[in-house]
């Protein structure tokens, strides 16, 4: 297998996985919430938070690392990011790949700070998701698009 075909992989399954906790988080978990007494609730949340840090720390270093491998490999490319719909797509997905990054960064911080608010985290995890299947969608339509 080549480096670049592993590259592909592992930022495949990090994407997966990535992608995955958080449908889980913002359409099935947020609509159990409210069904949980408020100590089923607290103990919820703590034990799901604590897991679900630690996982997305190992999926964000496995998608972005792969990433910035398989930026590299496309350099050219995107050195004329308007010169072709695949640099064109590619450019667009690097930079709301770059937006995801930067709300889970203000995510923890508002989190640390005590500023987060229940409304507030629903519209960035939503904000995030979005940005997510849109990502992978761009990365499908890199492939087929063609002008």
């Amino acid at each position: 297998m080549s480096s670049y075909a592993l590259l592909h992989v592992l930022h495949l399954l990090g994407a997966i996985g990535f992608i995955g906790t958080l449908f889980y988080e913002v359409l099935i978990l947020a609509k159990v919430k409210p069904q949980l007494d408020p100590e089923q609730l607290g103990t919820l949340e703590r034990a799901l938070g604590a897991r679900t840090r630690t996982v997305l720390h190992w999926l964000v270093l496995l998608v972005y690392g792969a990433g910035f491998g398989l930026a590299w490999q496309h350099r050219q490319a995107l050195s004329a990011p308007l010169a072709s719909s695949f640099a064109t797509l590619l450019t667009l997905k690097i930079t709301l790949a770059v937006g995801v990054f930067i709300s889970f960064g203000a995510v923890a911080m508002l989190l640390r700070s005590g500023r987060m608010t229940p409304a507030l985290y629903r519209q960035l995890h939503w904000a995030v998701l979005a940005q997510m299947l849109a990502i992978v969608l761009l990365a499908k339509a890199m492939f087929y698009l063609h002008w």
